[in-house]
């Protein structure tokens, strides 16, 4: 009894984020049906009573978790892009930044996969993918480029990245490594800054 109550002491209280993180690790791991309260719970080091205590049910706890990896991996990121003040220096970093972060966490290829299957994932994956394609058609504008050049280079950047993406994850030995990597990145950007 007191070791369980010394337990209990010593267990940090979680937050929603922390269980939507927890979620979102799951789902890059295993895909949206890894996301159960059970094993979660488990994972955290906590009850089922602490999931309860934040969500309604596991739709919830979705919901949560994909806002919150529409927050950290979209608004964070143009809003630390910003700082910047040179577009182009702003959509290379974003570019490498982006490709580097997208080649280490699978949560990106699974959210893809899932989308056509999970109507919840499908339209935040929707959102995400707009104001993505938004951002970096918007950077070409910036560089001068006309509005409708500027959304066709953005759309080309961007399934370049997806590309990459799922390269790193599926079959990583085909894509460069180490500097030749940063080399063909910039390579890639290169092509789509040419007038």
């Amino acid at each position: 009894m007191k070791q369980a109550a010394a337990a209990k002491q010593g267990r940090k209280r979680l937050t929603a984020h922390d269980w939507a993180d927890a979620a979102l690790a799951a789902m890059g791991e295993r895909g949206i049906a890894a996301v159960a309260v059970e094993p979660l719970a488990a994972r955290l080091g906590t009850t089922k009573g602490s999931f309860y205590w934040h969500f309604a049910n596991r739709d919830a706890l979705i919901e949560a978790a994909l806002k919150r990896w529409e927050e950290v991996s979209t608004e964070q990121i143009i809003t630390a892009m910003e700082a910047e003040p040179d577009p182009e220096r702003r959509l290379r970093h974003l570019f490498a930044a982006a490709t580097a972060s997208g080649a280490e966490d699978p949560l990106e290829v699974s959210l893809l996969a899932t989308a056509g299957h999970h109507p919840q994932v499908a339209v935040v994956v929707q959102r995400v993918t707009e104001r993505r394609l938004g951002y970096v058609a918007h950077l070409f504008e910036e560089l001068g480029f006309p509005p409708e050049e500027a959304h066709r280079r953005g759309l080309l950047a961007y399934t370049s990245y997806l590309g990459h993406t799922q390269l790193s994850q599926a079959v990583p030995k085909v894509l460069p490594q180490g500097v030749d990597q940063e080399v063909y990145l910039e390579s890639v950007m290169d092509e789509l800054l040419r007038r």
